[in-house]
């Protein structure tokens, strides 16, 4: 297996790496600028979105993310298909990269062995061994996948025993699928990514960073770092002790991590590729992303603002009344349209925002629609949100760029000053 992939560091700035992933995609033609992020999607489809409205937005990720997860009951379909899942979904122009599972719904634990891992589709479990994992990914054709591994040991009970045992299973799943990929016609161009397993015991997590980085692997999948037992401080310090272990010149993606607070943290810790997850989390909750990224103090030019936290016209947004339509996942980061205040608010859901959903429709109006649960509801929220969201990671890109990463953070980081009675 020949990786034609690499990425090229411009600089590291308080541990960010800004840099772009060239050689993408079977041609070698794509490329990802990092530190960014996969496009998300549920069997092959951005939520919400058609193909048309997808195109909408601007500046987006040249890499589709997809699972096995939900694609492995159409493994029949998808063979007969002989073109792989970009072709059966239209995902045209695009890199495939295909991981495990869904980070938006953690699987339940205890369904894993030294042989198979399992995945739950619509139809409830699937258990896969090595060969049948492979020949899913033959079926889906993605040009970069994520290796099997046992990612359970995410939990805070987790012993050590049950975490190295985990780390052990991980890495022989990687042997066996190293193994199987070579055979594979249709993975022949293909690259593998390894698993960095170890719950938050850091001297697994180094035993698995390091045998994993022997291993012929064109990149590295950070898992288990999902769960908000973890405590941050410890989740940095393990993520700073992976990365540094792991060779500058293949790139870093990390799992269930999506909270913008949360991607700084882990970018500073080295970490270079990112899930798209979070704006349709957002989304689900009827909510609208709504925090300032940009350093520019000329708001005609700063592409986004923060109206919950900053006067406009004259007028402070009330944020301290409790809403009765809140929800306890719901963060700083974002705004609640069920709630009533919004019925009367003609304001773009943010200002200086350009997207369709901004430049056409109102706060009140977006509100009116999930009051009736109206489809439309989910369309404009999906539209903004993924705007936002890739408006941050540009912005990301630039600060380190400018040698402004300290005013971005602390920019980003001030939507935690607000109320949060107002969720």
């Amino acid at each position: 297996m020949r990786s034609v992939m690499k990425l090229e560091l411009s600089r590291v700035v308080q541990g960010c790496r800004l840099g772009v992933l060239n050689g993408l995609g079977k041609t070698g033609q794509h490329c990802l600028e990092v530190p960014g992020c996969l496009l998300y999607t549920r069997c092959a489809t951005v939520p919400h979105l058609t193909q048309d409205t997808l195109l909408t937005l601007s500046d987006l990720p040249s890499v589709t993310q997809v699972t096995v997860e939900s694609l492995a009951e159409h493994q029949e379909v998808l063979e007969e298909c002989k073109e792989g899942v970009r072709k059966f979904a239209g995902l045209h122009n695009t890199v495939l990269f295909c991981s495990l599972h869904d980070s938006v719904n953690p699987n339940p634990a205890g369904h894993v062995t030294n042989k198979t891992v399992s995945v739950w589709g619509s139809g409830g479990r699937i258990e896969l061994t090595a060969a049948r994992f492979m020949a899913i990914q033959a079926a889906i054709q993605p040009d970069c996948y994520q290796s099997m591994a046992d990612g359970e040991t995410w939990q805070a009970n987790s012993s050590r025993k049950r975490v190295r045992k985990a780390v052990d299973r991980t890495l022989a799943h990687l042997d066996e699928c190293l193994m199987l990929h070579q055979k594979t016609q249709e993975l022949k161009q293909a690259e593998i990514f390894g698993v960095v397993e170890g719950g938050d015991i850091m001297e697994e997590r180094l035993r698995s960073t390091r045998e994993t980085a022997k291993r012929p692997v064109g990149g590295f999948v950070l898992d288990g770092f999902h769960s908000a037992a973890m405590n941050q401080d410890v989740r940095g310090q393990l993520i700073q002790a992976i990365t540094a272990e792991l060779p500058h010149e293949k790139p870093r993606l990390i799992l269930g991590v999506g909270c913008p607070d949360q991607v700084i943290s882990c970018a500073e810790a080295g970490v270079d590729l990112f899930e798209s997850f979070f704006p349709f989390q957002v989304t689900e909750r009827g909510c609208a992303l709504n925090f300032n990224y940009t350093i520019n103090p000329d708001p005609e030019t700063a592409g986004t603002s923060s109206p919950t936290v900053l006067e406009l016209n004259g007028e402070t947004p009330a944020v301290t009344e409790p809403s009765k339509n809140g929800d306890e996942n719901m963060t700083t980061f974002e705004i609640n349209l069920k709630d009533k205040r919004y019925q009367d608010d003609f304001r773009p859901l943010e200002e200086g925002c350009d997207c369709y959903c901004c430049q056409k429709h109102t706060r009140a109006y977006v509100h009116h629609l999930l009051v009736t649960n109206e489809l439309l509801a989910g369309v404009l929220l999906m539209l903004h949100n993924m705007a936002h969201y890739l408006g941050f990671f540009r912005a990301l890109r630039e600060a380190i760029v400018n040698d402004r990463l300290q005013d971005f953070k602390n920019r980003v980081l001030s939507c935690r000053e607000r109320d949060v009675s107002f969720k």
